[in-house]
């Protein structure tokens, strides 16, 4: 034990704005990094040793926070000073980390990274509420797991230990309290098919005797759930890379030339995205040109449109039922990408439940949600307000700013009103989930996204884990990396609020 908590002295060290005190903990640590070396003799990855459980008594552990420190840490000699011990390590022929990748997003570059709406997040995780902190990160836990999203997951993890979280329900959720494990049902339901949630999974959570949750709780975990399903939509949709101190964040391996080269492409190598570029540009660029004007062009015949004649009610409902139908063969392939599951799925029940269209033909009848029956501005902002104060006014704020942002641009082009396409992906999104707005021209959804588009969307939106580089890269290929992150806003917000509109649905059927 003694010798655990002076290896955590020397690491806390490294945090001191007292420069004498951080070069003593270094030097405590490049000793302790020297002697596990020379001990382990060189030649390899370090092994693990036979009764430790971590290999090599700490070694891995010791080369992957010096990985971390020296990209992360905000002092430069800290920086400066791992990234020297971890030379002098590989000099002596032990294997070191390298990361799997460089900057947060696999992607996109790092410089055009795009944070995005942490108010919200900070109020749901991190201020007085109606869960215990622990619970609310475990239940972030389910909700990532659920897409199979280990960044998350891991982030979640650190952060139910450092809340004093049990390590023990991290073993699985059977592992967990039964009033957590109760939440199993409704946790795949929403992240796959909202549309099948009724006011009997509310009630079955609410009356559940010693283990039931208050209605307040209750509207906390829908809020949790929802945003963390829609939040792994957002992660896998940006690429984002997993920390470097995480499993995928970095490995012992060498790179194969193979490897080098992806990794090049996929990181922004300037001088590799030249060479590609030569040969790319030069078949696509007026292609992808060509293709933002006619955008452009559908765009401004589709108001000419609005303007001349009203499209009939009749109608209407039959290009929204047309659009539904037809969002049903939007699909990527089987072979996109593979995700193992191993690891996460113990934190959810049933792997094998996924996403399924909404009310596909022959199968049991499910009737199309119509917007104007309950909206979030006038039903679900007040309940979720009434029952967990504040939050409903900051999700408002959150919807509200992703689907009105703008900077009116068009990748090239300045000065456009981007609203009615704004509105066709967020529409389209909550037509593939069942919601209907009668005063929406479905029409304009076919005219505006293209199938490359639509693909990319439903799958990020339905099936997230299997978004690949292919699909970003495919779909408006002349548009910034800004751009393209403020569709993936627009897919996390809509999808969120969908599953909320359903869930809130359900409670206020319970209610009455």
């Amino acid at each position: 034990m003694a010798g655990r908590t002076g290896a955590a002295g020397r690491w806390d060290g490294l945090c001191s704005r007292d420069p004498g005190r951080r070069q003593a903990a270094l030097d405590g640590v490049r000793q302790a990094v020297l002697s596990l070396s020379e001990r382990l003799g060189g030649g390899g990855p370090p092994a693990p040793s036979p009764g430790c459980s971590s290999p090599a008594d700490g070694l891995n552990e010791y080369l992957v926070r010096l990985l971390v420190l020296s990209r992360r840490c905000p002092f430069s000699d800290v920086r400066d000073k791992c990234g020297a011990i971890l030379q002098v390590v590989q000099e002596m022929g032990v294997r070191i980390p390298r990361p799997l990748a460089e900057g947060p997003s696999e992607f996109i570059p790092e410089k055009e990274y795009l944070d995005s709406f942490l108010k919200t997040q900070h109020y749901l995780m991190h201020v007085d509420g109606p869960l215990p902190y622990c619970y609310r990160h475990y239940i972030a836990i389910m909700a990532a797991a659920q897409h199979q999203c280990s960044y998350l997951v891991n982030l979640h993890v650190n952060d139910f230990l450092q809340v004093g979280g049990d390590p023990k329900w991290l073993a699985g959720l059977d592992s967990a309290p039964l009033k957590l494990q109760t939440l199993s049902e409704v946790n795949k339901i929403l992240a796959h098919r909202p549309w099948l949630i009724t006011k009997d999974h509310i009630e079955k959570l609410l009356k559940a005797e010693e283990h039931g949750w208050s209605l307040a709780e209750l509207i906390h975990v829908v809020v949790l759930l929802t945003h963390y399903h829609s939040l792994a939509s957002f992660t896998f949709g940006c690429g984002i890379n997993p920390e470097l101190r995480c499993d995928g964040g970095h490995s012992f391996q060498l790179p194969s030339v193979g490897n080098c080269y992806l990794f090049a492409i996929t990181n922004g190598n300037n001088a590799v995205e030249e060479r590609l570029n030569v040969q790319v540009g030069s078949e696509q660029g007026t292609e992808t040109t060509c293709e933002v004007e006619a955008l452009m062009e559908k765009m401004k015949r589709l108001q000419e449109c609005r303007d001349e004649e009203e499209t009939s009610q009749e109608e209407m409902a039959t290009r929204f039922e047309r659009e539904k139908t037809e969002s049903f063969f939007v699909a990527p392939s089987e072979n996109e990408k593979s995700i193992d599951t191993r690891e996460i799925s113990r934190h959810f029940e049933d792997p094998s439940y996924g996403y399924k269209d909404f009310c596909r033909h022959g199968e049991q009848y499910v009737p199309t949600f119509r917007a104007q029956d309950y909206t979030w501005e006038d039903h679900g902002y007040s309940l979720v307000n009434r029952l967990y104060p504040d939050v409903g006014q900051l999700l408002d704020e959150k919807f509200q700013k992703a689907y009105n942002l703008t900077y009116n641009t068009m990748a090239m082009h300045k000065d456009v009103d981007t609203s009615m396409l704004r509105r066709a992906i967020w529409n389209y999104i909550h037509c593939m989930f069942g919601i209907k707005y009668d005063d929406y021209d479905y029409g304009e959804i076919n005219h505006l996204l293209d199938r490359n588009f639509k693909v990319y969307i439903k799958t990020v939106v339905c099936s997230p884990a299997k978004t690949t580089k292919r699909m970003y890269d495919s779909f408006w290929r002349q548009f910034k990396h800004s751009e393209k992150i403020h569709v993936n806003l627009l897919l996390m917000e809509a999808r969120m609020q969908a599953e909320l509109l359903y869930a809130l649905t359900a409670i206020t059927r319970y209610l009455t």
